[in-house]
């Protein structure tokens, strides 16, 4: 059985959760494991009517017969650790979860840096989650880990043992990668990116996946990128324009309201390229043609919006394998056997 990756094609917020969402209720993994910066990034998901927001934990827990894990390479906020172990307390997710004792921690006076540093919060837009502080200590060595924390000691684990034995032993291995490449620290907008590398073999590293035992790389595009905070964003579109159109959101994190702008094919290309893409992931189509919504089969979406999935392809140069046409976790086209 494989390991597939999924990370965001853009700026964040591409709709990462619900396709995750999806494949752990679909594929039915044996390991859903996240990489990605830290709590900094929500994945947000729609279950019966109810909306789930988690920052640390992955988003797959609605399977529950997955094991779920927090790669080395994330770092750890205790207080929000437990808190969404409260929340999501309905999934037995406490039963199911094992973070890497080598994971950094985010410390309370991280935060406070974070947020009271006038470049950070003022110019780059940080969420204020502690995220850049946390890993600059990581880097001159100075943070604490996972296993210095005794309120975490029954969780801690070897993700990339586990991991790579359930490769070993045939199992599928999901891992979710957070926020999206434009924020990479190496390929992004520059400042106007997170602490550290985004792309796909950077979540790889996270969780301790070699580049030969990567199977597929799902990179996601909504129909509308969005962007929250500072940083150039080429195809923009004025707020009053985003309104009209019924394209007003909201950051899972910080509450901030989002850009918006139209889709950018070009950047959309050298993104597939640099993740190593095997296909791509679309969502809010129906945002993109409001005659899409909850759509689930290909022939039956209008003509329109199966002329934008085409000029995707054409462009980007990489097949479309989902389509997302709504905020429910039905609200999809899964074309994956025709790649």
């Amino acid at each position: 059985m494989p390991s597939v990756i999924v990370v965001g094609g853009q700026w964040g917020d591409e709709g990462k959760g619900s396709v995750i969402a999806y494949l752990a209720l679909h594929d039915r993994p044996d390991i859903i494991a996240r990489g990605g910066v830290g709590t900094n990034a929500g994945h947000s998901v729609f279950i019966n009517g109810k909306k789930y927001a988690v920052r640390q934990l992955p988003t797959g827990f609605m399977n529950r017969e997955a094991r779920l894990l927090v790669g080395a390479g994330v770092l750890v906020d205790p207080e929000v650790f437990f808190h969404e172990l409260e929340h999501l307390k309905d999934f037995d997710v406490a039963k199911r979860v094992g973070i890497d004792y080598r994971c950094s921690i985010i410390e309370p006076h991280h935060k406070e840096m974070d947020r009271k540093n006038g470049y950070l919060h003022g110019k780059i837009g940080t969420t204020g989650s502690g995220c850049g502080p946390a890993n600059a200590d990581r880097a001159l060595r100075k943070a604490r880990q996972a296993k210095d924390i005794k309120e975490l000691e029954p969780y801690l684990t070897d993700v990339a043992q586990e991991v790579n034995d359930a490769l070993d032993e045939g199992k599928l291995v999901l891992v979710e990668g957070t926020q999206g490449f434009g924020l990479s620290l190496y390929f992004g907008t520059y400042p106007y990116v997170t602490s550290k590398d985004t792309s796909a073999s950077a979540i790889a590293s996270d969780v301790g996946i070699g580049p030969t035992r990567v199977d597929d790389v799902i990179v996601v595009f909504k129909s509308f990128p969005t962007r929250v905070g500072a940083g150039p964003f080429p195809t923009e579109m004025p707020m009053e324009e985003a309104e009209k159109m019924g394209l007003v959101e909201y950051g899972t994190v910080t509450g901030r309201r989002r850009r918006v702008g139209w889709f950018d094919f070009e950047f959309a290309r050298y993104s597939a390229r640099i993740n190593g893409a095997t296909m791509l992931a679309i969502t809010m189509l129906d945002k993109y043609d409001k005659e899409a919504f909850g759509v689930t089969d290909y022939d039956k979406l209008p003509m329109r919006a199966k002329e934008f999935i085409e000029e995707i392809e054409d462009k980007v140069g990489v097949p479309v394998g989902l389509i997302r046409t709504g905020p429910e976790l039905e609200h999809i086209i899964d074309l994956r056997e025709n790649i």
